[in-house]
């Protein structure tokens, strides 16, 4: 089969081919898994942490992609949840152990052996995947594929984002970034919270565009005062200055929801900018967003359909891989990008 596959960290600025397409052995489900014959598979930030090394992977070499969408070609023994043809989903939360004290809570994301999709097991940019049949995910029928895949990560991760942040209807939301993560964010927002406006930072005047098209309420750079204080904000930036930018613009007793597996270390140094009285006085504060449970996958493909969320998405094929995270890299984001395999 077909797979790109990441051989070891490399620096995106020296070498813009990090991934190289390869003739893998298509892989065998063992017990309890299924095998998928991956249709698309999204392309996310976190990709180019782990290959860079902010968050590098356990092994190598590894094929990377934890937005998948494939059709369950064969099952292997005693996995008895779905039917050869299904079309399930699998995301960033691969397994967990089942049996510690946060998985027993329904945390499967805080799990000390949590393993990653495309980080610890191979994932999405290839043909085929094997996959625990726990941790699947039927896509609702009113998504194609391409549409269902940036729901698997930047829509689950958004969903529990959102949900961290112990917003109400009519509170003031503020999204710091708007990415693939973010413009879904949006949209759930406005169902859920019809009351509250939403007032979204981005550097790229594209972005801010595109969410003014999908009815925020405001729109600035991200070192810009908001038109009053906010409620909550969810930042989905890989970077520091947003975050310390956006507690200037929180409420008191206000919360900042950090949607980041890893900051990169460009600009730590803006954190000596934080002023304890301008910043984080009255009561304000930081929450992290830490990977995803099943019940954010699961509850949140439910909601995408009843609202329903169609993500705005561009192709690439499987052998453009590198293409597609060269263009995350260097902030050419609409949306979501998307790998079609067929």
């Amino acid at each position: 089969m077909r797979a790109m596959v990441l051989r070891g960290i490399v620096d995106l600025k020296q070498d813009h081919k990090p991934l190289e397409m390869v003739d893998w052995p298509a892989p065998e489900p063992l017990e309890g898994e299924v095998l998928l014959r991956v249709s698309r598979c999204g392309v996310c930030h976190t990709e180019l942490d782990e290959i860079e090394g902010r968050t590098p992977p356990s092994r190598f070499p590894i094929i990377p992609g934890h937005q998948v969408v494939g059709y369950v070609e064969r099952k292997g023994k005693h996995a008895a949840r779905f039917s050869e043809g299904d079309r399930l989903g699998v995301a960033w939360i691969y397994s967990a152990c089942g049996r510690c004290k946060q998985c027993r809570n329904g945390n499967e994301n805080l799990c000390e052996k949590f393993k990653a999709t495309g980080k610890d097991k191979h994932g999405g940019y290839t043909e085929y995947m094997v996959v625990p049949e726990e941790f699947a995910y039927p896509i609702p029928d009113i998504f194609n594929d391409s549409q269902a895949a940036p729901l698997l990560c930047a829509g689950a991760i958004g969903y529990r984002s959102l949900r961290l942040t112990n917003l109400k209807d009519g509170h003031k939301l503020g999204l710091t970034g708007f990415g693939a993560s973010g413009h879904l964010v949006l949209q759930m927002a406005q169902h859920a919270y019809p009351k509250s406006r939403i007032y979204v930072f981005a550097r790229n005047p594209e972005e801010r565009k595109f969410a003014r098209q999908l009815g925020a309420a405001w729109t600035g750079d991200t070192t810009e005062r908001a038109p009053g204080k906010l409620d909550a904000i969810i930042d989905t930036t890989p970077v520091w200055k947003p975050v310390v930018e956006a507690l200037r613009n929180l409420d008191a007793g206000g919360r900042l929801v950090i949607n980041a597996i890893r900051k990169e270390h460009l600009d730590m140094d803006y954190l000596m900018n934080i002023d304890y009285p301008r910043h984080l006085w009255l009561e304000k504060e930081i929450k992290s967003v830490a990977n995803v449970a099943r019940r954010d996958v699961s509850e949140f493909l439910e909601l995408a359909a009843e609202i329903p969320i169609k993500p705005d998405y561009q192709e690439y094929p499987l052998e453009k891989a590198n293409q597609a995270l060269l263009e995350i890299k260097q902030s050419k984001i609409r949306g979501a990008k998307v790998l079609k395999m067929d």
